[in-house]
């Protein structure tokens, strides 16, 4: 567990926890049910990252330091997943050729697009929760909204085959799928956040959340039968965006 624990923050973080022991390489094909565990640590420093760049600066300006803390402490991770799924998904036709555009390391129009689009909807979002919540209940809204996306994307590994093969992976990883156990403890992992530091006025947003996984998932499973990891990352970012609006509408 503890190797699986350093592996899963290791993967979504770039934080070189791997060089405080030798991690087999079977522990980082069983991260993702640890992944909302990762959350507890990029979505807290989304909101320690906001907390103290409101203590000197405008709103407007703190959302962007927010996300971008997040993207350095990910090393973009989700952020290229999404503009591969997009790009894949815009210029492609066939399963065959949707899978060659998101391989390529290269950038399209789709996904400049829809990184400029993701990024004004996000810090828009945050702008107008920050100037509608108190300041706590924005902190614990921003923890919770990674947390749950997270959780929630996770399980498209449990409800989809893997579109590649160990070979043609980006990572030569191919994720295990959860056990029963395993996916109880993803789920408490991921919903505890929103269900304890939230009041229950404020748990809808774990409804869309859930919804746009499911469409991301469908989508995937439509014109490629299957999820490869960028499908991952984009299904986390518009899943933690349904939540955001959520709480923003409600």
């Amino acid at each position: 567990m503890l190797d699986r624990l350093l592996a899963a923050l290791s993967f979504f973080t770039r934080l070189p926890l791997w060089r405080l022991r030798t991690l087999p390489a079977d522990a980082y094909k069983r991260v993702v049910p640890l992944w909302p565990l990762a959350g507890w640590v990029t979505g807290g420093a989304m909101a320690l990252t906001f907390w103290a760049a409101h203590q000197l600066l405008p709103i407007t300006v703190c959302a962007p330091l927010a996300l971008l803390a997040r993207m350095l402490l990910t090393g973009a991770l989700h952020e290229d997943g999404l503009a591969d799924f997009c790009d894949g998904f815009g210029g492609g036709t066939t399963r065959e050729r949707t899978l060659e555009i998101m391989k390529d390391s290269r950038i399209g129009t789709y996904g400049v697009l829809a990184l400029i689009t993701h990024f004004i909807l996000l810090t828009t979002t945050l702008t107008a929760l920050a100037q509608r919540l108190p300041t706590p209940l924005l902190l614990a809204t921003l923890l919770c909204a990674d947390t749950a996306a997270k959780c929630a994307s996770s399980h498209i590994i449990n409800l989809l085959p893997y579109a590649r093969n160990a070979q043609t992976a980006k990572n030569r990883l191919v994720y295990e799928r959860m056990t029963p156990t395993e996916q109880l403890a993803n789920l408490a992992l991921g919903l505890a956040p929103t269900l304890l530091l939230l009041p229950p006025k404020h748990w809808w947003p774990l409804l869309p959340c859930l919804a746009a996984a499911l469409l991301m998932m469908l989508a995937a499973k439509h014109r490629l039968q299957g999820y490869t990891g960028d499908c991952c990352g984009a299904t986390f970012l518009v899943s933690e965006l349904a939540f955001l609006i959520t709480a923003l509408a409600c």
